[in-house]
């Protein structure tokens, strides 16, 4: 029997989808940060308010998961699909082969097609397991009378299928007629390379036209009308709308078709989002753990929460306007920084992955009133259930081999001779006790509950180190 909420969401999407809307998506994208670019936009805010529409935004396989870089063109297409239009999120099965030359000085190494065909099954997990947890997210932030039914899958591609029974000849006559060298040449991405020692290969030279032709077979056969992208993907997206129009013999670029590009976020201190220590961070668990995601985002810096706030949570602006108001009365209690990080964990790992990375952080950096009180072993058990910082070996080898031999092994630490210096800085604790020597052992009466030894590095890089019973 279908409960309360459940009942609402399903008349509210038979409604039709003017009554739903009471907002401009266009102003809301804007307000938030989302639209760096957009064609023809006084066409687009109408299209948008008067009939729903078809949007989709693509990833190439490079890997097996999401990263947090995804997060931006993904939460946008979030908001169109919470106010009624439908997304399509596209992997590049057959562009992943051939390379993306934006942003990029140097040609990527041939990629092994077996190798990208894993990566897009993959993927497409990965994307529907996001859109999942999303909705779910959503569901408790947005008002039901703008979301779309929870349950409901994303029409994730791969334009491998299309493009895999697309012969050279075929191309060349559909596509290529239509392409103009000098506009090719004038693109950004293409002009930058061609500058460069590194030069550009016609493969990659022809990735534009591949992207362009994805747009045009998804506005033909799935009446896709908006296309997405990063700040970088202007011109492969013009050279889309470019196609459309000739190939519809429209006198306007894209016809019915628009494109929007999100700005390129990098932090206050010039680095590229997503990076932590040179790093992606990944939205697979098995990749970067629940506590060190949530981690990335309480270290954001103060000029970068709010901006953060409005692009990776659902948060209403004046809720944000309001924490970020608080947080500028005592920086130093990092209250939007919590936020945030409470937020984008729970939109991509639920509430048990906010619950289990704040027993993380406040187990891992306790207050230095609360060292002198001993940490209990079966807590911390739980505590770091399933993160990789929670190794076991026997209790011989715990007791028997130096720290600083322990911690290199066990991964703390790159090399034994990491973990010197480290002894020698005094920078090197067990259980909250400065390692004083190089040779120190730790015995058994020193570990906690006589098995669990909490090796720290610095401030916060930490091994939980248990003796199997």
């Amino acid at each position: 029997m279908l409960g309360r909420t459940t009942r609402f969401l399903h008349a509210t999407n038979r409604l039709p989808f003017q009554q739903k809307r009471t907002l401009c998506l266009y102003e809301t994208l804007t307000e938030r940060g989302y639209i760096q670019q957009a064609t023809r936009p006084d066409e687009l805010k109408n299209a948008l308010a008067s009939s729903p529409q078809i949007v989709y935004a693509g990833i190439d396989p490079t890997a097996r998961s999401l990263h947090i870089g995804h997060l931006l063109p993904f939460m946008c297409l979030l908001h169109f699909q919470l106010q009624g239009h439908d997304i399509i999120p596209l992997i590049g099965g057959a562009t992943g082969l051939v390379g993306d030359p934006s942003g990029r000085k140097t040609e990527r190494e041939p990629t092994d097609v077996k190798l990208v065909e894993s990566n897009v099954l993959a993927l497409s997990n990965s994307i529907k397991h996001f859109f999942r947890r999303a909705s779910q997210y959503a569901h408790s932030r947005v008002p039901f009378s703008f979301a779309k039914e929870p349950s409901l899958d994303p029409d994730v591609k791969s334009n491998l299928a299309w493009h895999k029974d697309f012969n050279m000849l075929e191309f060349l006559r559909i596509v290529g007629i239509h392409a103009r060298v000098n506009t090719m040449l004038n693109r950004e991405s293409v002009r930058t390379r061609l500058e460069s020692q590194a030069g550009l290969s016609f493969t990659e030279f022809t990735y534009q036209l591949l992207q362009a032709y994805d747009f045009y077979y998804l506005h033909e056969h799935h009446r896709c009308t908006i296309q997405i992208g990063g700040s970088d993907q202007w011109g492969n997206i013009l050279a889309g709308l470019e196609l459309i129009g000739r190939l519809k013999h429209s006198e306007t670029d894209g016809g019915s078709a628009f494109g929007v590009t999100t700005p390129l976020l990098t932090t206050a201190s010039g680095e590229k989002f997503g990076k932590s220590a040179g790093n992606a961070v990944w939205l697979d668990p098995q990749l970067t753990s629940v506590f060190d995601f949530y981690q990335y985002f309480l270290k954001v810096e103060d000029a970068d929460v709010e901006k953060y706030l409005k692009l990776f949570t659902l948060l209403p602006l004046a809720e944000i306007k309001e924490i970020v108001s608080s947080h500028k009365l005592a920086p130093e209690k990092r209250i939007a920084q919590r936020r945030l990080a409470d937020e984008v964990t729970e939109l991509v790992h639920q509430k048990e992955g906010v619950e289990q990375a704040r027993r993380l952080t406040k187990t891992m950096f306790r207050s230095p009133e609360s060292r002198s009180q001993q940490l209990d072993a079966q807590s911390l058990i739980e505590a770091f259930d399933g993160d990789p910082r929670l190794k076991w070996c026997s209790k011989e080898e715990l007791t028997s081999t130096s720290i600083m031999k322990l911690a290199s092994r066990y991964g703390l630490v790159s090399s034994t001779s990491a973990a010197r210096q480290l002894i020698q800085a005094r920078g090197l604790y067990v259980n909250d006790k400065v390692v004083p020597e190089i040779h120190f052992t730790v015995q058994e009466e020193q570990l906690l509950d006589g098995r669990i030894a909490v090796i720290r590095a610095g401030k916060d890089k930490i091994l939980i180190l248990g003796a199997q019973v």
